[in-house]
């Protein structure tokens, strides 16, 4: 759905704000709104970054936690992406990984969508990627990352 032309939030200098956000989004606001106020209870920590190749801002989801020995761990569990009116969030998980995936409780709809996702990288890894407008997805997305945090440790 989404093209690189469509993709905001170009400035370098202009950290994202909410009030930006909810202009760039518009009716889609309430479901990154939604997405946003769940985050600490799916104990997941959101920073947004700048990245060159892209010349965009990228939001970075990720989970932290502490071993039984004490070392502290960290995961990426996905990118959020904005553009004009909806945004996006990836998911990448390693493609050893996709029967597990497949095993998530989602919906058919994101089943087909891991079914469907392209093997990338020399480290071979497939993204499941949904763009959101309404809070509908919301529900696989957290069933997803919830997968993540469990299988890639």
């Amino acid at each position: 759905m989404n093209n690189h032309e469509k993709l905001r939030l170009r400035d370098p200098e202009v950290t994202p704000t909410s009030e930006a956000l909810e202009q760039i989004l518009g009716g889609s606001y309430a479901a990154y709104k939604t997405f946003q106020d769940a985050l600490p209870g799916l104990e997941i920590e959101q920073e947004w970054q700048w990245y060159t190749p892209h010349k965009a801002w990228f939001a970075k989801g990720q989970h932290f936690w502490t071993t039984p020995k004490g070392t502290k761990k960290e995961k990426n569990l996905y990118w959020l992406h904005v553009y004009e009116g909806c945004f996006s969030v990836a998911v990448w998980f390693k493609e050893k990984k996709r029967s597990e995936v497949l095993s998530a409780d989602v919906s058919e709809n994101t089943k087909q969508l891991i079914c469907d996702a392209k093997t990338l990288g020399k480290m071979p890894t497939f993204p499941v990627v949904f763009d959101i407008t309404t809070p509908e997805p919301l529900a696989d997305i957290y069933a997803l990352l919830d997968c993540k945090k469990r299988i890639e440790r």
